[in-house]
């Protein structure tokens, strides 16, 4: 089940605001108060289901980006996509990801464990895409590639969970 919530345009600046400062997405800080509001504390199956889900929705808007010829959008939903699975992946081992220099090691260092250095290159392309989001750089023919590339390292993360 979905749920969408009408929320004052104040929260939503503020929760927008929150999201750049900790450099995660809406979702996250808006599921953490949630929690921490209703006195509950996410385990870490729960908190990985989370950001699986995330990742799958945010893996959807970037093809509905994509489909508009907003490549800008749709790389910025593909770095969230995979931010999010590798953040999933953690929470299953109880490891709380909590900035992009977390995101990067934690990456490296299950490219070592599972024997496959391509983890590490094909986040590097997730980052790519990130920085594209804010200098709109790439030709949409890279973004597409690279968005193929993206869906092959969710694949392989995925069957980490």
């Amino acid at each position: 089940m979905s749920l969408k919530l009408a929320i004052p345009k104040r929260l939503e600046k503020r929760l927008k605001e929150e999201s750049e400062k900790a450099s995660v997405s809406i979702e996250e800080i808006a599921l953490e108060a949630l929690y921490k509001g209703l006195g509950e504390e996410l385990d870490p199956s729960e908190r990985a289901e989370a950001y699986k889900g995330l990742s799958e929705k945010y893996f959807a808007e970037a093809d509905a980006f994509s489909g508009k010829r907003d490549y800008a959008q749709a790389s910025e939903k593909l770095w969230g996509s995979v931010a999010l699975m590798v953040k999933a992946v953690a929470a299953k081992r109880n490891i709380i990801i909590s900035s992009h220099g977390d995101l990067y090691s934690f990456v490296t260092r299950l490219g070592t464990e599972q024997k496959e250095p391509e983890l590490r290159r094909l986040f590097a392309v997730a980052g790519t895409l990130h920085q594209n989001f804010y200098e709109n750089w790439l030709p949409e023919e890279v973004v597409k590639e690279y968005a193929e590339d993206v869906n092959q390292l969710l694949n392989k993360l995925r069957k980490l969970l």
